[in-house]
């Protein structure tokens, strides 16, 4: 299978040469990365042009003019991953929080469903150790909050790590998204799990950034928690 890594940068010049170094490091199967760049004024898009240009084969750079968000980020490298032809197309963060070495394990996971997503909350997945104890219930609570009010049967529906089926994600209503932020995750799955998708849970280990600053904070999580109710509304007559 022909597989794409979309992978969103802002600010990522530390973290970005390692990520792609432990991503291209699997050869059997072999993973394929867009690097998806907002403009960082770190130059983190000059070092993806670089990384692309030691492996052209392997690496494509969209760069975009100025910071125009996760959601946008992914819908438009999603569209190119399937123009370039991809059987599968892989979504993870730049900051090692999901570790690359799982990508076959969510790969192989397609052979029976349409998404995989790595999952803190099944059995065999965690969360960094050193998390402090307001974090850890924040983000379980987070998870029950969006799986009750979108009846989401998935436990993790807040994680960013995932692998799509082409056929699953090409019948996806991108147009009708009505996320910008985070909360585009969650609204993915609901659209996912609308259309009738088969969704299975990968366990994973989520890792606290190691370098860089995490992008995420309680401003972000107090509109996420609105924009769940508006996802909802927007899509509660689609079916598959």
């Amino acid at each position: 299978m022909k597989t794409i890594i979309v992978l969103p940068t802002y600010n990522e010049a530390e973290n970005l040469p390692k990520i792609v170094e432990a991503v291209l490091m699997h050869r059997d199967p072999e993973f394929n990365l867009l690097v998806v760049d907002d403009d960082s004024p770190d130059g983190t898009g000059e070092i993806a042009d670089r990384l692309a240009g030691q492996h052209p084969q392997r690496i494509e750079v969209l760069h975009r003019i100025g910071r125009k968000g996760l959601a946008s980020a992914y819908i438009e490298g999603f569209k190119i991953a399937l123009d370039r032809g991809a059987d599968a197309v892989g979504q993870m963060d730049s900051d090692f929080s999901h570790d690359p070495q799982k990508l076959p394990d969510m790969l192989a996971a397609l052979q029976d469903a349409d998404l995989a997503v790595g999952s803190r909350y099944i059995q065999g997945g965690s969360v960094d150790l050193e998390w402090p104890v307001w974090r850890k219930l924040l983000s379980r609570f987070g998870n029950f909050y969006a799986r009750t009010i979108l009846g989401l049967p998935n436990r993790d529906v807040t994680t960013g790590y995932r692998m799509w089926r082409r056929e699953a994600l090409a019948a996806m209503p991108l147009e009708k998204i009505v996320s910008s932020g985070y909360i585009f995750l969650v609204e993915m799955v609901y659209l996912a799990h609308k259309l009738g998708c088969r969704i299975t849970e990968v366990p994973i280990y989520f890792a606290d950034r190691k370098f860089g600053h995490s992008k995420m904070n309680l401003k972000i999580q107090l509109e996420a928690a609105v924009r769940v109710w508006q996802a909802r509304f927007a899509h509660r007559k689609l079916h598959r």
